[in-house]
């Protein structure tokens, strides 16, 4: 994703789209806490801000597997195995109109058991680093009273997909199309 730091948000009918797939990681600690990012858009005033899972882009060649490690390691620091993930557990079509790009995401959701650990920004790119401007541990009882956006909305029902341990893999719920738009696409 392209996505750059902008003064000025372009007309939404010139802005570029773009499509790929996606693997986003519910990261969830000994607490029960989730991981989420405070992702922003600088390219409209007032910036607003959402709360997002770690995850990204699947890179041309890699596996979703591949992808989903690697975009937690970026985005975290945290070193996980393809075996750490469990899912997916749910998959979307999701349409994001930022102030400079519209980007439709097939995204699938991965979970991964893991122990509170100190986040590092350091593997984060130029733009995560001036759009990703926070980082919080979630309780459920935060996430349910909360006014902030969260992304996905639906981030709770997810959570409530992960299989008891030596349960059977079912298949992963279709969350449908959705539109998180921040600018709406014209």
């Amino acid at each position: 994703m392209t996505r750059l730091p902008v003064l000025a948000a372009p007309e939404p009918d010139t802005r570029p789209r773009n499509r790929r797939r996606a693997m986003r990681v519910l990261l969830v600690d000994e607490e029960d806490r989730i991981l989420l990012f405070r992702d922003s858009d600088p390219g409209i005033t007032p910036v607003p801000v959402f709360w997002i899972t770690p995850g990204g882009g699947v890179d041309p060649g890699e596996s979703d597997l591949q992808a989903a490690v690697r975009e937690v390691a970026e985005e975290t620091g945290l070193a996980i195995g393809e075996d750490d993930l469990v899912g997916p557990l749910a998959a979307r079509v999701v349409v994001h109109g930022y102030s400079d790009v519209v980007t439709t995401q097939d995204e699938q959701f991965w979970f991964v058991r893991c122990r509170s650990f100190e986040v590092s920004t350091a593997g984060h790119t130029e733009v995560e680093l001036a759009t990703m401007t926070a980082h919080h541990w979630w309780r459920r009882d935060e996430l349910e009273a909360t006014t902030e956006e969260i992304w996905p909305r639906d981030l709770l029902a997810i959570r409530d997909l992960v299989p008891e341990p030596g349960t059977a893999p079912r298949e992963p719920l279709d969350l449908g199309d959705v539109d998180e738009s921040t600018v709406a696409p014209a």
